[in-house]
């Protein structure tokens, strides 16, 4: 499924850096990304869109933050991990052994 907000904003935020079409290229080209101008051109009339990864990329070159917001994706739940929280979800990642322990502790069940 398209999401019709991505070729609107690959534009805006190109142009909110100061960055030609050329600019996108080379950047995207020194990062093992190669497309020529004119793909950038056709993701930003509409006429095709990039893969994951090259959108992911785009929004680093791009300055974007909140990937999600930005094309139009938001929830009720949306909120902001801490960088304590962060830490603490890496270390029960790290530790499948001790999931099931932490979700008892926590009353949680799946």
């Amino acid at each position: 499924m398209r999401n019709e907000l991505i070729p609107k904003v690959l534009k805006e935020y190109r142009k909110k850096n100061n960055l030609s079409v050329n600019d996108v290229a080379l950047l995207l080209d020194e990062r093992s990304i190669h497309v020529a101008p004119k793909t950038i051109y056709g993701w930003e009339s509409g006429q095709a869109q990039p893969n994951a990864d090259t959108l992911l990329m785009l929004c680093e070159l791009y300055n974007v933050k909140n990937i999600l917001n930005v094309f139009g994706y938001s929830s009720e739940d949306d909120f902001q991990l801490t960088s304590q929280e962060r830490a603490l979800i890496k270390s029960y990642r790290a530790h499948p052994e001790l999931q099931e322990a932490v979700n008892i502790l926590l009353r949680h069940r799946e």
